[in-house]
């Protein structure tokens, strides 16, 4: 299933992708007369109980051909996959090859860092450069949707406790990540943590074998596949698991393949700039485009 988040007379809402557009569950629910959750949190803590009264309100819509419950894809006003999490954990030097562009060992265990909420930022939004920020770049990743709390859980059983997954992209300013020895501020300016457009649920994603690939005014940047990755999501999981308890909604943005910007040599760099279009796909999850102002 294909969940997302839009705005509708500023009201954040609740929907899900269909053959017919996109089911308003909110409007569904009331005018259906079906008890049925109608936040994005709501869904994530009934877990399956919540997916099969969405996937039988879907049906219903469908059935009784209620095109009014329907909105056009084209006409709606994306907001972040997920809007409010307690925690978005990021992994940095995850991919074998990302590491020796960027001049950096092979990690030994995962390299965390954060970000804030005021990072996320919707498909189609456009984020904004920070003044001082002059060396901005992609990142094209996967992300992973926490369904459960996760406290001390085992590899073999950490992706039962994931709800879904999502496309994102790992903005980054690195004349700021490395203006000390924290990346903090140039990883987390308001936007640089775009999400989306949906969240896939996991019966439909296998995370160990996904094609991902970023694309800069069409041109691909990185291409690459998630079974390149060094720590697996289920180990990810686990490992962060043993030190902070994953909270239901949380993000963990997995890592980027080869093909930044910065693995580029110094004098081949050519650094993103206001207009700059950064497409982010990933198989089977969708195309999350950003443009930079």
């Amino acid at each position: 299933m294909k969940i997302l988040q839009f705005l509708k007379e500023n009201e954040l809402r609740l929907g899900v992708k269909t053959s017919h557009g996109i089911l308003d569950v909110k409007d569904a629910a009331d005018k259906l007369d079906k008890s049925t959750s109608v936040s994005l949190q709501e869904l994530i803590l009934e877990g399956e109980e919540g997916l099969g009264k969405i996937n039988s309100l879907v049906h219903l819509a469908l059935e009784g051909n209620r095109i009014e419950l329907f909105v056009s894809e084209g006409t709606l006003t994306y907001a972040p996959a997920v809007s409010n999490p307690e925690k978005i954990i990021c992994v940095g030097l995850n991919y074998m090859d990302h590491a020796k562009e960027s001049n950096m060992d092979t990690p030994k265990s995962p390299v965390l860092f954060s970000k804030f909420n005021n990072a996320l930022s919707a498909h189609f939004e456009t984020i904004s450069i920070p003044e001082e920020a002059k060396n901005m770049d992609y990142e094209a990743e996967l992300v992973v949707v926490m369904g459960k709390t996760a406290k001390n859980v085992s590899e073999e059983d950490a992706l039962s406790y994931v709800f879904g997954y999502s496309v994102g992209n790992d903005v980054s300013a690195r004349d700021l990540q490395f203006k000390s020895g924290q990346w903090l501020l140039g990883k987390t300016p308001d936007g640089f943590a775009p999400v989306g457009p949906y969240i896939v649920t996991t019966e439909e994603v296998d995370p160990n074998n996904l094609a991902i690939e970023c694309r800069v005014n069409g041109e691909v940047h990185q291409k690459a596949n998630t079974r390149d990755m060094i720590f697996s999501c289920a180990f990810l999981i686990s490992y962060i698991s043993q030190y902070i308890t994953l909270k239901p909604g949380d993000l963990i943005y997995t890592g980027t393949p080869e093909g930044v910007t910065l693995g580029y040599p110094e004098g081949e760099r050519a650094w993103l700039k206001s207009g700059d279009e950064m497409v982010v796909a990933i198989e089977s999850l969708g195309e999350l485009k950003n443009v930079l102002k």
